[in-house]
């Protein structure tokens, strides 16, 4: 499970990162606003946890921009303020859950875990078209056809999947399965996706990878 922290005491952030990544998620953290509402509108995180007080875009301000652009991704407000027009606000603004400071780390791994089952996060498998990839072996499955993935190859088809067919730009895909501190470029992308191509026809898959210049990638249904 990934998910995106928005936080910009660096201590705090730090230390969610190291609690979160040893119970086995994937974190990324950004220290400000606009960033963070820029990666949470890529739409590959299962779940965004979200500070009130930061410089420029404050954390209802985030919300606001993250759920007027239809991303329904479940948001954990964490915030100082403990009134009860704060949390209303938080509330109104798409917060799932509000969460004041400080708090007891069990006290947050059981909202992430209540808000990950409520929102379907904690699922076996992800399908479209006739495919289905489970997510705890990486295998696709067609059928009485399967086949496995390397794990870049997992990574990406699991944000493919999660996307449908919404477009995946290559920047992001760059940034969530090589990361963004690595040298590699819009060619890796485009082999990993002749890879996959070939194993969903292998499969007989009934989706297909399709390319937009200068949007990136999405998927479709082969239609019969």
């Amino acid at each position: 499970m990934r998910i995106l922290l928005i936080e910009d005491e660096k201590m705090l952030a730090d230390s969610l990162s190291t609690l979160l990544t040893k119970k086995g998620f994937t974190v990324e953290a950004v220290c400000d606003g606009e960033t963070g509402a820029e990666y949470a509108l890529m739409g590959i995180y299962d779940l965004l946890i979200l500070d009130v007080m930061m410089p420029g875009l404050n954390g209802y301000q985030v919300a606001r921009e993250v759920r007027r652009k239809r991303c329904a991704v479940p948001i954990l407000m964490l915030t100082a303020k403990s009134d009860v027009a704060a949390r209303i606000e938080g509330l109104n603004a798409g917060a799932d859950y509000y969460l004041t400071k400080p708090f007891d780390s069990q006290e947050l791994l059981a909202c992430i875990n209540a808000l990950l089952r409520r929102q379907g996060g904690q699922v076996d498998q992800l399908s479209f078209g006739n495919t289905e990839l489970d997510l705890s072996t990486g295998i696709l499955h067609c059928g009485e056809n399967s086949i496995r993935l390397s794990a870049k190859e997992f990574d990406i088809m699991r944000f493919l999947l999660q996307s449908g067919p919404r477009n995946l730009s290559k920047e992001a895909l760059l940034g969530r399965v090589w990361g963004f501190e690595s040298n590699a470029v819009d060619n890796h992308v485009e082999v990993y996706m002749g890879f996959l191509r070939k194993k969903l026809r292998a499969i007989g898959s009934n989706i297909r990878i399709q390319s937009l210049r200068r949007m990136g990638y999405h998927l479709e249904i082969e239609e019969e």
